[in-house]
């Protein structure tokens, strides 16, 4: 019998040997023909100043390239569907793995989406009570809130036996949706003495409504209309008179001689203003929504967005409204102690995904809570829980600063998770700041040497050991520790909050001391936000800058932003004599071709489309006419293409010398965005830029108190001594500033400490420590005291 010869050669076997991720020659946004290694199945952190190029690298080369691949796995037909994606500029991708994409973008912030139904908890618990509650009430269907009721009757045609019959048919779908707010849990009233002075006629302007001005065609369709008396006074109409003149369906009548469609005034604000995005609204506009508009509890559903039936069936005493409304470790513990077979697959899940909330440190939340209201670090860890008892393995996890939004004391916890991942047989790429999540990586990638223009180049790869020798901006920052300060600034006075309930927070009394620098902190889900958002609203003389993102297209650019574009606008116009318009590429000043875009986008059905660079005005964006007007020398596109630090000198002396300009420039200059060029689009910043040029827009800002929230969210440890400056020079201009923040290096540099806990949700709410850094470090009575205490090597 013949024996068969082994002929694989002893030694590794060639699938092993692909143990490394290659990228060579990436020029995607500020890479300058990048070429690294990443070694698999290990976890791989990649540092930098904001706007070095580690989101480009990272998430728009390796990410990106990985998911344009499997999307090509699938048939044209399917493709049709999905988001197109371009390739990314770079010459070699090899070695690339099946990427999740864990990042920061917030859920989205529809009213219907909650954490439940985000992360599809809501849709076991909706199983669990369909099946197990009592009274019976109906299929799944019946507990959603997404879910209206509805039913219906009529005659149908069958084909039967060669005959044409009429046979009677009804059906019906018993949704959970309340049908009062429509499953949004709040109704929005309007408040009528906003839109109108009842004391007045319409003849003497009783609308204060903005843009119905007396004359005007908004406000001639009521004056004009002849459905009610326009010199009588609004107070005296008859009832048939006020529901016409308030809430009159759409109808087409002559007014003035001309053709128009009236309705009442209410339905027609609720069109015209309230069904547009906050945001996008202009000013006035959105000064005159918030007074006249008040969101109340449904009073149907108690803010439950359920209907009565829903709320009716129970398991032990607990209905589906009840159990949405626990704290998440709560309703753990209360999953646990069900004991029914016959849906036992279903609680095993269910408590699995539960327990996954609780240890990534989110037990604190409800599953109710809008997922609209979550923060950016809140909204990132609700995306992991679906991967943590995932059983893939060999798949690469993309991280944006997981350690956002955490307390030192939770970022332990991350840490473990990041490596639990990769013990698994997983790759984990990381981009973050926090010396104590670069600490745990196998293998560190540090860009820069500077940012935007000035970063883009590998300065660094290995061990963390190397990177602390390493010569590199992170390495020499690497073991930095804020010292506390020697002396604090006294008070100028007190903001008193009293009997503060908001969310979790048990009747909390506390001082806020002015004219200082006030660092609010304690565990991720203590109630900080709540205390400060809900306790001191923005307004008068509050200037309260959130974690909110930046809304603005491809067209929208740091210029645009801040209002800067317009004194360069004017400056130019009144050099000339021409009009303001002409300067900008979203006006009359814009390329006819490209309408301003400074690139051709070219649609190719399911592939990805090509932009190419505008042929007549070479990517300038502007009329060549235009480009014919100098101010100092320069056109209005090449004034766009300086970077701040450049433009701060052109606005601030000599021809082109402006006042309005120079004070915004120095602003972007002041909080460390002297590199980003005046017209380079928002799209492209990295999220620490972001957060910046927003905080530079609200510091003119007329307010005696600021409110930061995670000012430090995105910033490298360089950029962080930059802020701490900022902040100072803040205070010391008169300002009281107030900062919720988890850095060890704000809270050791602060006045005045608050801290919250001692734990998250439940039991946090209340204040455990009010005093000087100083004091908390020496007390190292809190979790807080500890880290801080450890930071400072006190």
């Amino acid at each position: 019998m013949a024996t068969r010869k082994n002929t694989q050669p002893p030694g590794r076997h060639a699938a092993d040997s692909h143990d490394l991720i290659r990228v060579h020659g990436a020029r995607v946004n500020n890479l300058k023909d990048v070429s690294i290694e990443i070694p698999k199945r290990r976890l791989t952190v990649f540092t930098g100043v904001s706007g070095s190029g580690k989101s480009s690298l990272v998430f728009d080369t390796i990410a990106a390239e990985s998911q344009r691949l499997i999307n090509e796995t699938y048939s044209a037909f399917v493709q049709g569907f999905m988001p197109t994606l371009a390739r990314p500029e770079v010459d070699v991708l090899d070695g690339l793995t099946t990427a999740i994409i864990v990042d920061q973008q917030r859920i989205g912030g529809d009213p219907r989406s909650t954490v439940g139904t985000a992360t599809d908890a809501n849709a076991m618990l909706r199983i669990l009570f369909s099946r197990l509650g009592k009274p019976y009430i109906g299929s799944p269907k019946a507990f959603s809130f997404n879910v209206a009721s509805i039913s219906g009757a009529g005659a149908v045609t069958v084909e039967r036996g060669g005959q044409t019959v009429k046979e009677r048919r009804s059906f019906s779908i018993t949704g959970g949706m309340c049908p009062r707010c429509e499953g949004r849990g709040s109704v929005t009233d309007l408040d009528l003495t906003q839109l109108y002075d009842d004391s007045k006629s319409l003849n003497d302007g009783a609308l204060t409504v903005p843009g119905y001005k007396p004359g005007g065609w908004s406000y001639r369709l009521y004056s004009e209309s002849g459905l009610y008396d326009a010199a009588k006074p609004i107070r005296k109409y008859t009832k048939r008179e006020l529901h016409d003149f308030l809430h009159r369906e759409p109808v087409r009548m002559k007014i003035a001689g001309i053709n128009m469609t009236y309705e009442g005034l209410v339905p027609r604000i609720q069109k015209s203003m309230l069904a547009k995005d906050r945001e996008s609204m202009q000013p006035h506009i959105r000064e005159f929504v918030d007074r006249a508009v008040t969101f109340t509890t449904c009073p149907d559903c108690d803010g439950t967005r359920l209907t009565e039936a829903a709320r009716s069936s129970k398991i032990k005493k607990v209905s589906i409204a009840d159990a949405c409304a626990m704290q998440i470790s709560d309703l753990a513990a209360w999953v646990d102690s069900l004991d029914e077979p016959s849906v036992a697959p279903l609680l095993t899940t269910l408590h699995h995904t539960l327990e996954s909330f609780v240890e990534i440190g989110l037990g604190y939340l409800s599953l109710d809570r809008p997922a609209g209201t979550l923060s950016g670090g809140e909204a990132q860890r609700v995306k992991m829980i679906r991967h943590l008892g995932s059983s893939l393995t060999d798949t690469t996890y993309v991280f944006d600063e997981p350690t956002t939004g955490l307390h030192p004391h939770d970022i332990q916890r991350m840490n473990g998770l990041l490596q639990r991942l990769r013990d698994k047989g997983n790759t984990v790429l990381v981009v973050e700041h926090k010396p104590e999540t670069i600490a745990i990586a196998d293998h560190v990638v540090d860009l820069g040497p500077g940012a935007g223009t000035a970063g883009g180049t590998v300065c660094f790869e290995g061990t963390v050991d190397g990177l602390r020798k390493g010569g590199t901006i992170t390495g020499r920052h690497f073991d930095d520790r804020a010292a506390l300060k020697k002396a604090v600034r006294e008070p100028t006075g007190r903001l008193e909050i009293r009997g503060a309930t908001t969310h979790n927070l048990r009747d909390v009394d506390v001082d806020i001391p002015l004219g200082v620098l006030t660092v609010i902190t304690g565990v991720a889900g203590s109630g900080k936000s709540s205390l400060i958002h809900g306790s001191i609203p923005a307004g008068e003389g509050v200037v309260s800058i959130d974690q909110g993102a930046i809304r603005g297209s491809r067209r929208s650019n740091p210029a645009t932003y801040t209002g800067l574009l317009d004194p360069i606008r004017k400056a130019f116009a009144k050099a000339h004599g021409v009009k303001p318009a002409l300067f900008s590429a979203n006006s009359e000043g814009a390329c006819p071709t490209c309408n301003g875009a400074g690139v051709v986008y070219t649609d190719l059905a399911m592939m990805a489309g090509v932009a190419t660079t505008c042929e007549d005005c070479e990517g300038k964006r502007f009329q060549a006419s235009v480009l014919d007007y100098h101010l100092g020398g320069r056109d209005i596109s090449e004034v766009l293409a300086m970077p701040v630090t450049e433009a701060l000198e052109f606005f601030g002396s000599g021809e082109a010398a402006t006042l309005a300009a120079h004070r915004i420039l120095e602003r972007l200059s002041d909080v460390g965005l002297g590199y980003v060029s005046l017209g380079q689009p928002l799209t492209t910043l990295s999220g620490g830029e972001r957060q910046r040029l927003k905080l530079a827009t609200h510091m003119s800002d007329k307010g005696g108190v600021y409110v930061l929230d995670e000012p430090t969210t995105g910033l490298h440890l360089a950029d962080v001594e930059q802020l701490l400056g900022l902040l100072d020079r803040l205070v010391d201009s008169g300002k009281s500033v107030i900062v919720i923040e988890h850095h060890q290096a704000v809270m050791a540099h602060a006045d005045w400490i608050v801290d919250l806990g001692p734990g998250a949700g439940h039991d946090g709410g209340r204040i455990v420590f009010e005093g000087t850094p100083a004091d908390l470090v020496t007390g190292r009575s809190t979790l807080t005291g500890e880290h801080l205490a450890a930071y400072v090597g006190a």
